[in-house]
């Protein structure tokens, strides 16, 4: 046991308690629509923002001062006994990782990868004595000055090669801990300027890594989900994974839409000028839906500044499209958040963790009222009714010819119809 998290006890679901450090809405065995709310949620823990982040911001540096921080194995293995003590305090049943967040990276590629997997082994320990599992695994391949064109989409082929490297050593790490999914997010697979950038030879590249990807996993018998987080903007003008329909549309070229899905962020949905919920609702008409990374943005900012929600809400309708499509199958509810920068008690972290776990379980409540309820259903199914009818399914089999001598033959003269959304955002309001 390490002294880090000293004097706090596992927190527990107490509604009536002024404890800080308690849930008052989060009752891991509360049965929710036949569910446990555990099963339901699937939380995880963010390793790099919650152990690895130093507390910088792009115009201040190091805020944090962690007794793990530093460039050795110890420092590495410190890090993860403050982790697991972490984890059980707060009872969550997963944690999420990147290689650069766990080991440090070594000389060469070849001591990066034992770095890698001694750490491996040694959570391999810890989760021997711990309920908390690996929900996914990914690779850094974003933050070294290697990957400032990119990683799969480089134009140089050893920094392809590097990442492909990479990549196969953090799979072997996520599979050997019996993780559920493996995450690539593409943080630098975009351009900033056409005039040295070749996008359809980097489109391509990017094809053939994740088909090697899929071949991978497949020759090693892991049985998890392959999943892209889509991300826009930052810190590239154009990604290539810009929002769920792009990378749809990337998956499809590359006939890869029934092997990996989407992991999809809240902070980058909005970046991408979407809400959250349509993200969650576009991936799940598309059947590639998977996971999620839950946070927020400061939307004064305008960034993607990874807070931890606090507003159910906004949630409610994420969950109620996560809830109509079945809920998670091997994905998860990840807190990819990180506390302010002022916030440098151990009792901040957990605090932040236990906030954001309330606000799901309330918005996963409501979400569940709202969809039990059925009126929204209701009245959606009311408002496509007419598509109901013989002659409307028959329309979709005909021609443009044989519409038009229809309509000028009946005398079509249709009138716009309500679609009545203050009333149904009032419907909404009841139940949050």
């Amino acid at each position: 046991m390490t002294d880090f998290f000293k004097d706090i006890a596992p927190l527990s679901y107490d509604p009536n308690s002024d404890a800080e450090l308690a849930f008052h809405h989060y009752n891991p065995d509360e049965v929710v629509m036949g569910k446990r709310m555990e099963d339901h949620l699937r939380f995880a823990v963010a390793y790099w923002h919650s152990f690895a982040w130093p507390g910088t911001d792009p115009f201040g540096g190091q805020t944090f001062q962690r007794p793990w921080f530093g460039d050795g194995m110890d420092h590495a293995r410190l890090k993860a006994d403050v982790a697991f003590e972490m984890f059980d305090l707060l009872g969550v049943p997963f944690f999420c990782f990147h290689d650069a967040d766990v080991c440090p990276e070594g000389a060469t590629f070849a001591e990066s990868r034992r770095n890698l997997e001694e750490i491996t082994d040694y959570f391999a320990t810890k989760m021997e004595t711990s309920k908390t599992r690996l929900l996914w695994g990914t690779a850094n391949l974003f933050s070294h000055r290697r990957y400032m064109a990119g990683a799969a989409t480089n134009p140089d082929p050893d920094v392809f090669a590097y990442a492909a490297a990479t990549v196969k050593s953090c799979i072997d790490a996520t599979h050997k801990l019996g993780g559920q999914n493996y995450v690539l997010w593409g943080g630098r697979e975009g351009y900033e300027t056409l005039l040295n950038t070749d996008l359809g030879q980097e489109a391509e590249h990017a094809g053939r890594f994740l088909q090697m990807v899929v071949d991978y996993k497949h020759k090693i018998g892991f049985q998890g989900t392959i999943l892209i987080e889509p991300k826009p903007q930052e810190p590239s003008k154009h990604q290539y994974d810009y929002d769920v329909a792009t990378v749809y549309g990337f998956l499809k070229r590359f006939g890869l839409e029934g092997e990996v899905k989407v992991n999809i962020e809240q902070g980058h949905a909005i970046l991408a000028g979407h809400s959250f919920e349509h993200e969650i609702a576009l991936a799940a008409s598309l059947g590639i839906f998977g996971s999620i990374d839950m946070n927020r943005n400061d939307y004064q900012s305008g960034w993607d500044t990874d807070q931890f929600p606090n507003n159910h809400v906004e949630k409610a309708l994420a969950f109620y499209e996560i809830l109509k499509a079945g809920g998670y199958k091997t994905g998860g509810t990840n807190f990819d958040a990180k506390l302010r920068r002022q916030s440098l008690d151990p009792e901040d972290l957990i605090a932040a963790h236990a906030g954001g776990m309330d606000t799901c379980a309330r918005a996963l409540k409501a979400a569940a009222a709202i969809l039990e309820d059925g009126t929204l259903e209701r009245l959606r199914d009311e408002r496509y009714s007419g598509w109901q009818s013989g002659e409307a399914k028959a329309m979709l089999q005909s021609d443009l010819s044989a519409i038009a001598q229809r309509v000028e033959a009946d005398g079509t003269s249709p009138q716009p119809r309500s679609g009545r959304q203050e009333r149904l955002e009032n419907i909404v309001n009841r139940f949050v």
